[in-house]
Protein backbone atom coordinates (compact mmCIF):
# COMPACT_ATOMS: atom_id res chain seq x y z
CA UNK A 1 0.00 0.00 0.00
CA UNK A 2 1.68 3.04 -1.01
CA UNK A 3 -0.55 6.30 0.03
CA UNK A 4 0.66 9.35 -1.05
CA UNK A 5 -2.48 11.49 0.02
CA UNK A 6 -2.95 11.89 3.86
CA UNK A 7 -6.03 11.72 5.75
CA UNK A 8 -4.78 15.23 7.81
CA UNK A 9 -3.39 18.41 7.43
CA UNK A 10 -0.90 19.63 10.23
CA UNK A 11 -1.54 23.10 11.60
CA UNK A 12 0.02 25.35 13.79
CA UNK A 13 -2.32 25.29 16.52
CA UNK A 14 -1.91 26.76 19.86
CA UNK A 15 0.08 24.61 22.03
CA UNK A 16 -1.08 25.54 25.70
CA UNK A 17 2.14 25.80 28.53
CA UNK A 18 0.71 22.85 30.26
CA UNK A 19 0.80 21.17 26.70
CA UNK A 20 4.18 22.24 26.02
CA UNK A 21 5.66 20.82 29.47
CA UNK A 22 4.09 17.15 28.55
CA UNK A 23 6.34 17.36 25.56
CA UNK A 24 9.46 19.20 27.00
CA UNK A 25 9.57 17.14 30.18
CA UNK A 26 7.65 13.59 29.49
CA UNK A 27 7.21 12.61 26.01
CA UNK A 28 9.74 10.75 26.17
CA UNK A 29 8.71 8.08 28.87
CA UNK A 30 5.88 7.68 26.51
CA UNK A 31 6.86 7.99 23.14
CA UNK A 32 7.91 5.07 20.63
CA UNK A 33 10.26 6.53 17.82
CA UNK A 34 9.80 5.41 14.37
CA UNK A 35 12.40 2.22 14.02
CA UNK A 36 13.90 0.30 10.79
CA UNK A 37 12.33 -2.75 12.46
CA UNK A 38 8.71 -3.37 13.51
CA UNK A 39 7.83 -3.06 17.23
CA UNK A 40 8.43 -5.57 19.83
CA UNK A 41 4.86 -4.80 22.11
CA UNK A 42 5.98 -6.69 25.02
CA UNK A 43 9.16 -4.74 25.26
CA UNK A 44 7.89 -1.88 24.89
CA UNK A 45 5.25 -2.22 27.26
CA UNK A 46 7.11 -4.44 29.29
CA UNK A 47 4.75 -6.64 29.55
CA UNK A 48 2.34 -9.24 27.76
CA UNK A 49 -0.86 -7.91 27.64
CA UNK A 50 -3.42 -7.67 24.90
CA UNK A 51 -3.06 -4.02 22.41
CA UNK A 52 -5.28 -1.65 21.46
CA UNK A 53 -4.34 1.15 18.78
CA UNK A 54 -6.42 3.93 18.77
CA UNK A 55 -5.90 6.26 15.21
CA UNK A 56 -5.98 10.12 15.86
CA UNK A 57 -6.84 10.35 19.80
CA UNK A 58 -7.42 13.92 19.43
CA UNK A 59 -6.29 15.50 22.65
CA UNK A 60 -6.53 12.26 24.57
CA UNK A 61 -9.34 12.28 26.50
CA UNK A 62 -11.37 9.23 25.42
CA UNK A 63 -8.07 7.14 25.54
CA UNK A 64 -7.30 8.43 28.88
CA UNK A 65 -10.32 7.10 30.49
CA UNK A 66 -10.27 3.89 28.87
CA UNK A 67 -6.29 3.16 29.91
CA UNK A 68 -7.60 3.80 33.21
CA UNK A 69 -10.63 1.76 33.08
CA UNK A 70 -8.84 -1.08 31.90
CA UNK A 71 -5.46 -1.22 33.14
CA UNK A 72 -4.70 -4.94 32.06
CA UNK A 73 -5.04 -3.63 28.00
CA UNK A 74 -1.88 -1.68 26.09
CA UNK A 75 -2.96 0.92 24.49
CA UNK A 76 -0.46 2.38 21.45
CA UNK A 77 -2.22 5.91 20.68
CA UNK A 78 -1.52 7.44 17.37
CA UNK A 79 -1.39 11.33 16.73
CA UNK A 80 0.08 13.78 14.18
CA UNK A 81 -1.07 17.18 16.23
CA UNK A 82 1.32 18.33 19.11
CA UNK A 83 -1.49 20.06 20.91
CA UNK A 84 -3.21 16.61 21.54
CA UNK A 85 0.06 14.62 22.23
CA UNK A 86 1.31 17.34 25.04
CA UNK A 87 -2.44 16.90 26.39
CA UNK A 88 -2.24 13.30 26.48
CA UNK A 89 0.76 13.22 27.71
CA UNK A 90 0.13 15.53 30.69
CA UNK A 91 -2.61 13.91 31.64
CA UNK A 92 -0.79 10.41 31.43
CA UNK A 93 1.89 11.72 34.04
CA UNK A 94 -0.54 13.92 36.38
CA UNK A 95 -2.48 10.11 36.84
CA UNK A 96 0.94 7.99 36.49
CA UNK A 97 -0.44 5.39 33.60
CA UNK A 98 1.81 3.26 32.21
CA UNK A 99 -0.49 0.98 30.28
CA UNK A 100 -0.21 3.96 27.02
CA UNK A 101 2.58 4.22 24.74
CA UNK A 102 2.52 7.31 21.46
CA UNK A 103 3.65 7.69 18.06
CA UNK A 104 3.38 11.03 16.41
CA UNK A 105 3.37 9.74 13.02
CA UNK A 106 1.62 8.96 10.22
CA UNK A 107 -0.50 6.09 11.01
CA UNK A 108 -0.58 4.56 7.59
CA UNK A 109 3.19 4.65 7.91
CA UNK A 110 3.13 3.47 11.14
CA UNK A 111 1.18 0.07 10.22
CA UNK A 112 3.00 -0.53 7.36
CA UNK A 113 6.32 -0.63 8.88
CA UNK A 114 6.32 -0.55 12.57
CA UNK A 115 3.50 -3.11 13.68
CA UNK A 116 3.35 -7.09 13.35
CA UNK A 117 0.39 -8.82 11.71
CA UNK A 118 -1.65 -10.69 13.79
CA UNK A 119 -0.14 -8.48 16.87
CA UNK A 120 -3.23 -6.38 18.27
CA UNK A 121 -6.48 -7.11 19.84
CA UNK A 122 -7.95 -3.74 18.09
CA UNK A 123 -8.46 -0.71 16.56
CA UNK A 124 -10.15 2.10 17.44
CA UNK A 125 -11.01 5.07 14.85
CA UNK A 126 -13.09 8.03 16.88
CA UNK A 127 -14.34 10.61 14.94
CA UNK A 128 -11.96 10.79 11.75
CA UNK A 129 -12.44 14.10 9.47
CA UNK A 130 -15.26 13.44 7.29
CA UNK A 131 -13.60 15.55 4.36
CA UNK A 132 -17.40 16.29 3.92
CA UNK A 133 -16.55 17.62 0.51
CA UNK A 134 -16.98 15.71 -2.53
CA UNK A 135 -13.54 16.46 -3.99
CA UNK A 136 -11.69 15.98 -0.79
CA UNK A 137 -13.38 12.15 -0.09
CA UNK A 138 -9.83 11.10 -1.58
CA UNK A 139 -8.43 12.29 1.84
CA UNK A 140 -10.32 9.63 4.32
CA UNK A 141 -8.74 7.66 6.58
CA UNK A 142 -11.49 4.53 5.91
CA UNK A 143 -10.47 3.39 2.95
CA UNK A 144 -10.02 -0.20 1.71
CA UNK A 145 -6.82 -0.59 1.24
CA UNK A 146 -6.28 0.58 4.71
CA UNK A 147 -8.79 -1.29 6.46
CA UNK A 148 -7.10 -4.43 4.52
CA UNK A 149 -3.61 -3.31 6.19
CA UNK A 150 -5.34 -2.98 9.47
CA UNK A 151 -6.62 -6.55 8.87
CA UNK A 152 -3.66 -7.59 8.75
CA UNK A 153 -2.08 -6.10 11.77
CA UNK A 154 -5.19 -7.26 14.07
CA UNK A 155 -5.04 -11.28 15.61
CA UNK A 156 -8.20 -13.61 14.79
CA UNK A 157 -10.97 -12.70 17.08
CA UNK A 158 -9.81 -8.82 17.23
CA UNK A 159 -11.82 -5.72 16.55
CA UNK A 160 -11.94 -2.82 14.05
CA UNK A 161 -14.01 -0.26 15.65
CA UNK A 162 -15.27 3.72 14.30
CA UNK A 163 -16.96 5.78 15.09
CA UNK A 164 -18.57 9.17 13.15
CA UNK A 165 -21.22 11.76 13.86
CA UNK A 166 -21.35 12.34 10.17
CA UNK A 167 -24.26 10.14 8.74
CA UNK A 168 -22.89 10.20 4.92
CA UNK A 169 -19.63 8.95 6.21
CA UNK A 170 -20.87 6.30 8.04
CA UNK A 171 -22.65 5.15 5.20
CA UNK A 172 -18.79 4.58 3.58
CA UNK A 173 -17.35 3.44 6.54
CA UNK A 174 -20.05 0.26 6.51
CA UNK A 175 -19.52 -0.04 2.92
CA UNK A 176 -16.15 -0.61 2.86
CA UNK A 177 -15.99 -2.55 6.46
CA UNK A 178 -18.31 -4.75 5.12
CA UNK A 179 -16.46 -5.35 1.85
CA UNK A 180 -13.40 -6.35 4.07
CA UNK A 181 -13.72 -10.50 3.65
CA UNK A 182 -12.04 -11.17 6.09
CA UNK A 183 -13.89 -9.01 8.79
CA UNK A 184 -17.63 -9.83 10.16
CA UNK A 185 -19.87 -7.29 11.34
CA UNK A 186 -20.51 -7.77 14.98
CA UNK A 187 -24.01 -6.80 14.27
CA UNK A 188 -25.42 -10.14 13.03
CA UNK A 189 -28.07 -8.73 10.94
CA UNK A 190 -25.32 -6.14 9.31
CA UNK A 191 -25.40 -1.94 10.10
CA UNK A 192 -24.53 -0.01 12.66
CA UNK A 193 -23.66 -1.23 16.50
CA UNK A 194 -25.23 0.69 19.82
CA UNK A 195 -22.82 2.77 21.86
CA UNK A 196 -20.64 0.09 23.43
CA UNK A 197 -19.82 1.14 26.96
CA UNK A 198 -16.56 0.89 26.37
CA UNK A 199 -16.38 3.91 24.44
CA UNK A 200 -16.47 6.91 26.38
CA UNK A 201 -18.57 9.70 25.57
CA UNK A 202 -16.45 13.03 25.04
CA UNK A 203 -17.60 16.69 25.36
CA UNK A 204 -17.80 16.67 21.62
CA UNK A 205 -20.08 14.22 21.52
CA UNK A 206 -22.02 15.23 24.60
CA UNK A 207 -22.80 18.76 22.50
CA UNK A 208 -23.70 16.87 19.25
CA UNK A 209 -26.71 14.99 21.39
CA UNK A 210 -28.07 17.93 22.70
CA UNK A 211 -28.17 19.60 19.20
CA UNK A 212 -29.80 16.34 17.71
CA UNK A 213 -26.53 14.95 15.80
CA UNK A 214 -26.29 11.18 15.53
CA UNK A 215 -23.01 9.20 16.02
CA UNK A 216 -22.94 5.70 14.44
CA UNK A 217 -20.83 3.23 15.82
CA UNK A 218 -19.48 -0.15 13.49
CA UNK A 219 -17.91 -2.95 15.41
CA UNK A 220 -15.88 -5.62 13.23
CA UNK A 221 -14.17 -8.51 14.29
CA UNK A 222 -11.47 -10.39 12.29
CA UNK A 223 -12.67 -13.62 11.03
Amino acid sequence: MHRKIKSYVLRAGRVSNRQQQGLDLWLKDYELPMGNDTLDLAQQFHRIADTVVEIGFGMGTSLLTMAKNNPQINYLGIEVHKAGVGSLVADLHDHQLSNVRIMAHDAVEVFQTQLNDDSLAGVQIFFPDPWHKKRHHKRRLIQPEFIQLLAKKIRKGGFIHCATDWMEYAEHMLEVLSAEPTLINQQVTGGYSPKPESRPLTKFELRGERLGHGVWDLIFNKL
